[in-house]
């Protein structure tokens, strides 16, 4: 997994498939095509979650659900995006990978279905 750092990145996830879930919001859209060996994944948390200690946490928890998940359910030319929300921080960790699971599960779904715009 690549991390990805550049704002244009995270715009253009924005743009993609967004599916929300109580403890984060998931972002996905393809890389682009000179890119596409593998899949790229970032992080965010606004101040709405809290100050930078709490955003700091926020983003280490999302760190360790997408260190756990993405491997085994991540699709290899994709972008992905973790927002923390403010039940990031004490929802438990448990739950936080199931909403994470049923994040991608959604958003895998709905990159499949043929005709659509994204």
């Amino acid at each position: 997994m690549t991390r990805l750092k550049n704002r244009a990145d995270f715009l253009r996830a924005a743009r993609g498939i967004r599916r929300s879930a109580a403890g984060l919001t998931l972002e996905l859209c393809p890389t682009p095509t000179p890119l596409s060996d593998g899949l790229r994944v970032g992080f965010t948390a606004s101040r709405k979650v809290g100050n930078a200690v709490a955003r700091n946490r926020a983003k280490r928890r999302l760190r360790a659900a997408a260190a756990a998940l993405l491997p085994l359910h991540g699709r290899k030319g994709h972008d992905y995006v973790l927002v923390a929300r403010t039940a990031t921080l004490t929802r438990k960790f448990d739950d936080l990978l199931a909403d994470l699971t049923g994040a991608l599960t959604a958003a895998h779904a709905r990159l499949g279905r043929p005709g659509e715009t994204q």
